[in-house]
């Protein structure tokens, strides 16, 4: 009994957390806190359970509490979007080049080959640098740093997750149930839809879950070098804002620190669990 609970008791932890960092994206602005960029100079660095700052304040004066659900806004929105654009981009990509095969299928694993040799962090820093850099004749061209990493960041995807459709499909289109609907005539188009996609799905979700962690902490790096949003305007960015300041307040690094890690293991505990689903639903079919 004791080992059976243990999966629900994480699921539901890592379900509640994460609904929690979806609340507070969704209604911060609601909530009767000071705005994460307004500075308070006489509460500088001000520790935890300070009056007027349940956590504290960074040495701007910056609110913590209110940094972190601002944040969250920022680090999931990037997430979601970057990775759910990848998924629907790749799997297209992924499933066509399986079900198509042929010449279609060498051209899209070549490309996908040649994007997963190069290193994820020099691609998405090349795509940063290409799509922030201002135009030849001086006028202001750059793009919002958020729009140019959910740029980046999706095209970094976008052969990960066709891989992994193309050979998940695969594994789909010798199946029985699936040559017998071609024997039979059904066109190809329906195949697809009816019988392929709908098995693949499942472990590209899971993927999609896992992606959202991947680039909270990809955006948190990229925050650190020198690339990534707003001072304070992310968890990652108000991490590598006071990442100088741990030695004398520590909280306004490790805060935000602690709420990446903790949201990762959620994302990353209920993907393993979506996978674990996958796998004993694919041993009964």
């Amino acid at each position: 009994m004791h080992r059976n609970s243990r999966p629900k008791i994480g699921l539901i932890l890592s379900l509640s957390w994460f609904s929690v960092c979806i609340f507070c994206a969704i209604f911060g602005d609601f909530l009767p806190l000071p705005k994460w960029d307004d500075y308070d100079y006489d509460n500088s660095a001000a520790r935890m359970f300070s009056k007027g700052h349940i956590l504290g304040t960074d040495y701007d004066g910056s609110d913590i509490l209110s940094g972190l659900i601002h944040g969250s806004r920022t680090s999931l929105g990037i997430s979601i979007l970057s990775v759910g654009a990848a998924l629907i981009v790749g799997s297209f990509l992924g499933i066509l080049a399986a079900y198509r095969r042929g010449f279609i299928d060498s051209i899209l694993s070549m490309f996908f080959n040649v994007f997963l040799s190069v290193p994820t962090i020099v691609l998405t820093l090349v795509l940063v640098a290409i799509f922030s850099s201002p135009s030849l004749d001086g006028s202001s061209t750059e793009l919002p740093r958020e729009l140019v990493l959910i740029i980046s960041l999706t095209i970094v995807f976008i052969p990960i997750i066709g891989r992994l459709a193309r050979g998940t499909a695969l594994s789909w289109t010798g199946r029985e149930f699936v040559l017998v609907a071609e024997s039979i005539g059904m066109r190809r188009r329906e195949v697809l839809i009816r019988h392929i996609v709908p098995n693949v799905m499942p472990a590209l979700i899971s993927l999609f879950v896992l992606g959202i962690g991947f680039v909270i902490i990809a955006e948190g790096g990229f925050a650190i070098i020198g690339v990534g949003t707003q001072p304070g305007a992310s968890w990652g960015s108000m991490l590598a804002k006071n990442r100088g300041e741990l030695t004398l307040a520590p909280h306004t690094a490790l805060i935000p620190a602690t709420v990446i890690a903790l949201t990762v293991a959620s994302l990353n505990y209920y993907g393993e669990y979506l996978r674990s689903r996958i796998d004993d639903r694919e041993s009964r079919i």
